[in-house]
């Protein structure tokens, strides 16, 4: 099913998602790769404040290119989501509502995402250029010595993502498998 969504998303939302939608994020969401996010966990163990507010907030696991001329943002594809698993918990814990990438997740995040109702959310890889397209202003707003791993504030518009795993914990990429095995 297609649905629009408002981002940062309310608990609401979140839960009225199912695993297989087709989600159009309009508002702000953050970026944030695997540097980021150790230097976040590193604040989170030294009691320092994390420089964005996880509540109700979507993090997309990805580190565009360079913008070109006239665009506030170059080709901006997902990253692997695993490689956040080691952290992604502690977020979710936090408030944590969405986060988008490609990709499985891990058995520890899986019950964050249950335990917190959130969300995961697949991005189509390879598309980095196309998605670009629905970012409409992006600014840096932490940790501008990592370059395009710093995290930055995006504003977009009808972005396209899929749930894959929903508030309940159903996990697309394991329930197409099953579906696809049935079939005769």
């Amino acid at each position: 099913m297609n649905k629009k969504i408002t981002a940062p998303m309310s608990d609401e939302s979140a839960k009225e998602l199912v695993s297989g939608d087709y989600v159009y994020i309009t508002g702000i969401i953050y970026t944030a790769r695997d540097a980021a996010h150790k230097r976040m966990a590193e604040a989170l163990q030294k009691r320092e404040p994390l420089p964005l507010e996880m509540k109700n907030n979507i993090i997309y696991y990805m580190g565009p290119s360079p913008a070109r001329e006239g665009r506030p943002i170059g080709s901006a594809g997902p990253t692997t989501a695993s490689r956040m698993d080691k952290y992604a918990p502690d977020l979710l814990d936090l408030g944590l509502k969405g986060m988008i990438g490609k990709g499985k997740r891990s058995q520890a995040v899986k019950d964050a995402i249950v335990r917190n109702g959130s969300v995961y959310f697949a991005a189509v890889g390879g598309a980095g250029a196309i998605l670009s397209k629905c970012i409409k202003k992006s600014e840096v707003i932490a940790y501008d010595d990592l370059g395009t791993e710093a995290i930055r504030k995006l504003y977009v518009e009808d972005f396209p993502a899929i749930v894959v795993i929903d508030s309940e914990g159903n996990d697309l990429y394991e329930t197409a498998i099953k579906e696809y095995n049935n079939e005769d």
